[in-house]
């Protein structure tokens, strides 16, 4: 067994490299894993430029990834339904269990998790952007062999997008609004139309993700870079239902609120920089909007795993590009260029 990992880590803004760690003993009650795959996420791409996602701000080195899959390579201790060489999907949570939040089954709002790949708690929990890394046994589940890694590792982020549609309410039949067509926007538009949604429109300021949305069966896309013209004329002749604010910008939350209909549901998905802005509050108040964050998921990333597993959602349909983990810093460099990804995947070789 390798006493080292290479890992991908974050000293500050644009600082990302590649550095040989020493791996401990393994932990009684942990597993380790080697590294199959782990996709890049809209905050490794913001903790790569600001070293900060939110409100979560880098204060020590982090090493950053949190959509990981890979494979078993040693356990310690007891680990039910585990063995060594299984191929796992790896939730990057790790509740409680005793809290409130956790007792109330919203374990995504648990006050004690640890987040892999986070500078929400300090000292921050490590990422799984590494060649070996370690978990608990209730952070892996385990996927069939005709599921590849990149996709298993794609679990986490349409667990986001279950939970943000499960928090959206019954939508069966309903017209819907998403603000933001990176991977989160997409994979919420491919979960609303499982959940029976009728018709969604994508909107988005750049042309190349648009276009990926209307691969992906979007009813209708509306570039808004210029004005919002055209959605409005679509709201007018047949009201949005709820509104997806993927962007994370202080401008996609204001469209949403003020173009989804009175009476309707908007669900703040996107991670706010700085995470105060001016909100619409009076257009909420007489529109008697319901205003609803999503933050993570909870149980849902079993159901993720499940839903990859058995095809029910083509996740790979996203992807842009795969590059080896040891190429880290230039794949964040590349999937932030919206022209040419839509979503990386780092991969083992």
């Amino acid at each position: 067994m390798t006493s080292t990992a290479l890992a991908a880590t974050l000293f500050g803004p644009e600082d990302l490299r590649m550095i040989e760690h020493p791996l401990d003993r393994l932990a009684d009650g942990m597993v380790r894993i080697r590294f199959g795959a782990g996709g890049i996420c809209g905050s490794d791409m913001h903790y790569f430029r600001h070293a900060r996602t939110g409100d979560f701000v880098v204060k020590s080195p982090l090493v950053l990834g949190h959509e990981i899959s890979g494979e078993v390579v040693e356990i310690s201790g007891a680990a039910a339904n585990l063995k060594v060489g299984d191929r796992v999907a790896v939730n990057p949570s790790r509740w409680c269990g005793h809290c409130v939040a956790c007792r109330e089954g919203r374990p995504n709002l648990c006050e004690n998790i640890y987040f892999m790949g986070s500078a929400s708690k300090t000292p921050h929990m490590q990422g799984g952007f590494a060649n070996y890394f370690d978990a608990i046994p209730a952070q892996c589940v385990k996927i069939p062999d005709h599921v590849s890694y990149q996709a298993a590792a794609l679990a986490e982020p349409l667990a986001v997008c279950l939970h943000a549609v499960a928090r959206a309410g019954k939508i069966e039949g309903k017209r819907g609004l998403i603000f933001g067509a990176g991977p989160i926007g997409l994979l919420t538009m491919l979960a609303a139309h499982r959940a029976g949604m009728a018709d969604i429109t994508v909107a988005d300021i750049a042309p190349a993700p648009l276009a990926f949305a209307t691969k992906l069966g979007a009813s209708h896309v509306e570039n808004v870079s210029a004005s919002e013209e055209g959605l409005k004329a679509q709201a007018a002749s047949r009201p949005y239902d709820v509104a997806f604010e993927v962007s994370g910008t202080a401008a996609g939350l204001a469209s949403a609120i003020g173009i989804v209909r009175r009476g309707g549901v908007v669900v703040q998905i996107g991670n706010l920089p700085g995470g105060q802005i001016p909100t619409p509050s009076n257009a909420v108040m007489a529109k008697e909007i319901d205003l609803r964050g999503s933050f993570r998921f909870g149980f849902e990333f079993m159901n993720a795993v499940e839903l990859i597993g058995n095809g029910s959602v083509d996740v790979l349909s996203l992807v842009t590009a795969e590059r080896p983990l040891s190429t880290a810093p230039d794949a964040l460099r590349l999937a932030l260029d919206r022209s040419q990804s839509v979503k990386v995947v780092l991969t083992a070789n």
